[in-house]
């Protein structure tokens, strides 16, 4: 299936997402649990905003929190110094880039919006739910309430185990955003968080399921535990493993992948959209009778 057909306002531009993105990971951390995606110095930021761009992102998600299963917490003030750095160096270099800021903080996500250029929340929190994986939230302030007032796109992720639970809390939580003004949600099923192995191939058998909720889908599964843990190796050797479920999830009609491997995805986005549109491409009964070959 194709994504569903949908925009979202960006600072009064619209933005197609019928027509698949590619988010690229720009992580401000020491302890992202990817090696590859850790961007700390001013250059290696930079450097990873303009490589996300050059290789056919559209947008570059900044996070300065990792929220893997065993990680340390992080201050607010340490994060907000992060990413305020972070943020300013991303418009410095890409200054027309969309960019999402990866936090569950509600104050945090109004800084970064008000003061240094994020254009989308991009929340793991399910809205105040958890944090670090398997750890309760404890931040003040409600998520859902900033976004309404910010009036900004907000990628809602999911913490459930199974789809049935998950449509039911997506569609709760979609109307409790709709009552604030919020217009633009972004689902995003939260693939290895709050999931065992196999409920994280479960939900994503069953993935086009969400399609019935009429928004746009986001899958991040880049290079995470759910690959190698199925067929071994580690982060580090991943990246097959990640564009096979790249490939599924255009299939059943996601909308954006955040990766931390831009161009692998870009070209999986590109030969997905190929299958998907047979227009660019003769029929095979076409071609047969266009053939000089005879039997």
């Amino acid at each position: 299936m194709k994504p569903i057909d949908y925009t979202i306002n960006i600072r009064g531009h619209l933005i197609d997402l019928s027509s698949p993105k590619v988010m690229g990971i720009l992580n401000c951390t020491p302890d992202s649990f990817y090696a590859g995606s850790r961007k700390q110095t001013e250059y290696e930021i930079a450097e990873r905003a303009n490589q996300i761009i050059s290789e056919g992102g559209t947008m570059i998600d900044v996070g300065a929190f990792s929220t893997r299963p065993g990680a340390k917490e992080v201050s607010e003030e340490e994060e907000t110094e992060r990413l305020k750095k972070a943020l300013q160096l991303v418009r410095r270099e890409q200054p027309d880039a969309i960019v999402s800021v990866d936090t569950y903080r509600p104050a945090v996500a109004r800084r970064c919006i008000d003061e240094w250029g994020a254009d989308i929340i991009n929340d793991v929190s399910e809205g105040g739910i958890t944090g670090i994986v398997n750890t309760p939230i404890h931040e003040s302030g409600s998520m859902f309430d900033v976004v309404g007032e910010l009036k900004v796109p907000y990628i809602l992720m999911s913490v459930k185990s199974c789809l049935h639970d998950m449509m039911i809390a997506f569609a709760e939580e979609v109307q409790q955003l709709r009552d604030r003004g919020v217009k633009d949600i972004i689902l995003d099923p939260g693939f290895g968080f709050g999931k065992t192995l196999e409920q994280n191939y479960e939900i994503y058998n069953g993935m086009e399921q969400l399609a019935a909720l009429r928004l746009p889908l986001l899958v991040g599964v880049s290079r995470k535990s759910m690959i190698f843990k199925l067929i071994g190796g580690d982060s580090m050797t991943a990246l097959n493993g990640t564009t096979v479920l790249h490939t599924a999830a255009l299939l059943k009609g996601a909308g954006i992948l955040r990766v931390h491997d831009v161009r692998e995805a870009v070209e999986a986005v590109q030969i997905v959209s190929a299958i998907q549109s047979a227009s660019s491409f003769e029929k095979p009964e076409t071609a047969v009778q266009n053939s000089s070959f005879h039997i």
